[in-house]
């Protein structure tokens, strides 16, 4: 996540989201217990080194996002298995946590006003946060039960 943030421009670097959803459903499936939320607080730190003014954000957002994940992987009972994982409880459990931490991070930019609130922008997150969810759940579905099952750590 901090290399993507590292060569890809500031205002590009939002459009890789999925890619880092994607990273999240993996470390979870591969760390049982809080691997996203672990992943969440490195990259945190990694990107609010990168970016000092932004440091609080980048630790609270990053590592919140993981435990999101976390959670809903816990809560839709996704489980990785030598078999597989089920692809439609990943894609549910990532979506809803791309959702919320879509929400949650526009929301407090928009109310601390780094970014100006339109109605248009409103639409897009609410759409384009569940979206990268279901493709990213389905990616890392799609990894895990095609190349990475056999490697449960």
């Amino acid at each position: 996540m901090f290399i993507m943030r590292f060569f890809v421009p500031v205002p590009f670097d939002r459009l890789l989201i999925a890619v880092d959803a994607v990273l999240f459903a993996l470390s979870a499936l591969f760390v049982k217990n809080l691997g996203a939320t672990y992943v969440g607080v490195v990259s945190g730190v990694l990107i609010g080194l990168w970016l000092p003014s932004l440091i609080p954000f980048s630790i609270l957002f990053w590592s919140l996002y993981g435990a999101l994940v976390d959670v809903f992987i816990f809560l839709f009972r996704v489980n990785a298995t030598k078999e597989g994982v089920d692809r439609n409880r990943l894609v549910a459990a990532m979506s809803f946590g791309t959702l919320l931490i879509a929400l949650l991070s526009y929301y407090a930019s928009t109310v601390l006003g780094i970014v100006p609130s339109f109605p248009v922008i409103d639409v897009l997150v609410l759409f384009m946060g569940p979206a990268s969810g279901v493709s990213s759940g389905y990616a890392a579905a799609y990894l895990w039960n095609k190349y990475l099952k056999a490697m449960i750590v």
